[in-house]
């Protein structure tokens, strides 16, 4: 089961320019279909003067995420389908995905080929990526304990010190911390709650969720 992927850690733009045709990608994170389509439909009225506004997307956590591409007239295979080749190898050693990229491309009046149509359309979604950097999202099972206003900050902070995710401390009658906790070491992390509060604590077990690292 995978239990982790790369997203895109900012919205950014990068350009590049193959004998006079200039091809900008906008490259973002996004949550679903939507969103990717919305971006793409804001760029075309935005730079109304382009010829082609070709786009890629992979949405959703693997192993089977949603993947679509759109040449926009250019020729078949030559922009949508490079660009998507390009966002699935972008992850390095996790892959990449919640990710959409638009290449906007003013033609400068010469032919490119089918080569270099390839060469230029994915050139400048790896300089998107480049300039987007990404980030690692990680799914995590919930874990909440509910401790005393005055162990809340020992056990947090002690917490914190052993590479725990703490989500969230909501302040009560008592405090409930919401911990993170990778699917595969809930055990072991039950296991250090009950040394860090001498067993006077209960870890209840919530939903699983993907964060951000």
């Amino acid at each position: 089961m995978q239990t982790a992927y790369r997203v895109p850690r900012r919205d950014a733009e990068a350009e590049i320019e193959v004998k006079r045709s200039v091809f900008r990608c906008t490259l973002a994170r996004v949550e679903d279909e939507a969103q990717a389509r919305a971006l793409v439909e804001r760029l075309r009225k935005q730079h109304w003067d382009a010829r082609h506004h070709c786009s890629a997307f992979v949405l959703g956590p693997p192993p089977v995420p949603v993947e679509r591409s759109s040449d926009d007239g250019e020729p078949a295979g030559t922009a949508g389908a490079p660009m998507l080749e390009v966002l699935r190898g972008a992850g390095g050693d996790l892959p990449l995905s919640d990710a959409v990229a638009v290449v906007t491309r003013w033609f400068g009046g010469t032919l490119l080929g089918a080569g270099g149509l390839v060469r230029a359309y994915s050139d400048a979604v790896r300089a998107g990526l480049e300039a987007a950097g990404t980030r690692e999202r990680r799914l995590r099972t919930e874990l909440l304990l509910e401790v005393s206003h005055a162990d809340a900050g020992r056990v947090e902070g002690d917490l914190r010190a052993r590479g725990v995710d703490v989500l969230d401390a909501a302040y009560g009658a008592a405090v409930t911390l919401t911990l993170g906790v990778d699917p595969a070491g809930l055990d072991r992390l039950e296991a250090t709650v009950a040394e860090l509060t001498s067993g006077s604590v209960t870890p209840v077990r919530g939903e699983d969720r993907w964060v951000d690292a």
